[in-house]
């Protein structure tokens, strides 16, 4: 087991400050960890969107526990850096134009819907609420979302946005990421998603409904190309009803009929936490979806468990 390092400070999580890199990085080049390319197990830790809009209290969109959350995350990488090989990190990126902002939709007397608003059918047809951009694609959206057994479509506060503060991780997070890359000579990936105006984007491997000008979407990329190679993958990440949840349903769609593949995804159940909304009960919804990947076999542990591998 690694020693945390000295520049870790578990209180400055969920606050705003600029790391010391270069005590960061001498840290890790003096721990001693030897480089990740000898690795003869390769283990991938996927981080799913664990930015500072979700992971602080005043955050656009503040999942309520990630602070904790990502304490045990960076705890737990501590604790196992020498067998993880690379870090995943997904970064949720959206513009002010999307198809769950505000901006989008507006009443009869120019008002735009108040965060958590759920847009129906029914909505849109009444002229509850009418899309301002793209009105024949975003009138049909809902209707998509519905055949497709999707979520609704919830208009979230704008969050995430390219350019901005809320976008980066959280700041000891990326300590964290910064301090395993230098320490074990392996390079960190970044993946970006959700900028696609006419979709959510929930999953890290596809969007929720594919935009006309996208047919050959694939959501085939790194992350999936580690499991068929028979890497093994370490999920955490915010928020656990939405992006952290649809990326394994993705998973496991994927590979349904490869259990062997399935029995190398690990999910930190302790290191996500739930979207909280007034009229919706998004864990129980998630634990329900869980307990079925589950029997496929994908295992939830949490982070103080040894690993068994």
């Amino acid at each position: 087991m690694v020693k945390k390092p000295d520049f870790y400070e578990p209180d400055r999580i969920g606050t705003l400050f600029y790391p010391d890199i270069n005590r960061i990085a001498s840290e890790a080049f003096d721990c001693g960890l030897s480089p990740s390319a000898g690795d003869k197990r390769v283990v991938l830790l996927l981080i799913i969107d664990m930015q500072i809009d979700f992971c602080h209290k005043q955050g656009s969109l503040y999942v309520p526990g990630a602070e904790d959350d990502i304490r045990r995350l960076i705890e737990f990488l501590y604790a196992n850096a020498e067998i993880i090989t690379k870090i995943f990190c997904s970064l949720d990126t959206h513009l002010p134009y999307q198809i769950f902002h505000p901006s989008w939709w507006s009443n009869e007397q120019g008002n735009h819907p108040p965060p958590f608003t759920i847009v129906m059918d029914s909505d849109i047809t009444n002229s509850k609420w009418q899309p301002l951009i793209a009105p024949e694609w975003s009138a049909s959206y809902t209707e998509k979302l519905n055949r497709q057994a999707k979520k609704e479509l919830v208009i979230w506060p704008y969050h995430v946005l390219t350019g901005g503060i809320g976008n980066s991780l959280d700041p000891e997070l990326w300590s964290a990421v910064f301090w395993h890359s230098i320490a074990r000579n392996s390079q960190p990936t970044f993946l970006r998603k959700g900028k696609l105006p006419l979709t959510e984007h929930y999953s890290i491997f596809r969007p929720e409904i594919l935009p006309p000008d996208h047919a050959g979407f694939s959501k085939k990329h790194s992350v999936l190309d580690s499991i068929e190679q028979g890497g093994t993958i370490i999920i955490a990440g915010e928020a656990e009803s939405h992006c952290v949840l649809e990326s394994i349903e993705d998973i496991v769609e994927e590979y349904e009929d490869r259990p062997e593949l399935l029995s190398q995804i690990y999910v930190l159940k302790d290191c996500m936490s739930p979207v909280e909304h007034p009229d919706v009960d998004f864990h129980s919804l998630a634990i329900e979806q869980f307990n079925k990947f589950a029997e496929k076999g994908v295992k939830f542990i949490v982070s103080t468990d040894p690993l068994p591998f």
